[in-house]
């Protein structure tokens, strides 16, 4: 009985991990805006760099309200619905800025892109 159908790749992370000699990572499964509240970063520290890579729907309002709350200084933004994208990054927008934006056509002759958006904190 598997508890985690995610396990086989946390296992499989650790591993790279160890191969790797990286000390600094945790790997969970979960639900970002289930996962990313104020007690796992009371138990994992602020994160100073976040990759996301949300499901078409974009980010759940928690998750960015807690990147507004914590204010990691860099954002990498994975999307492949440049609609939702857009919609968070300017929620996301009080606080930061674009740096770069990527275009990726991983599917060709669809319509289909990935596109990603590095983020930082604006300076006061």
């Amino acid at each position: 009985m598997v508890l985690n159908k995610y396990q086989e790749a946390i296992d499989d992370a650790n591993f790279n991990a160890t191969l790797n000699n990286i000390t600094n990572c945790n790997f969970t499964s979960g639900t970002v805006e289930a996962l990313l509240d104020e007690s796992f970063i009371a138990q994992h520290g602020k994160p100073n760099k976040i990759i996301v890579d949300p499901p078409r729907a974009g980010l759940h309002q928690k998750v960015i309200d807690v990147f507004l709350q914590e204010l990691p200084p860099t954002i990498v933004y994975v999307s492949c619905n440049p609609v939702t994208q857009a919609r968070d990054i300017a929620l996301l927008a009080e606080k930061y800025k674009v740096v770069k934006s990527q275009a990726f056509d991983l599917f060709p002759h669809t319509y289909h892109v990935e596109n990603i958006v590095l983020l930082q904190l604006k300076e006061d």
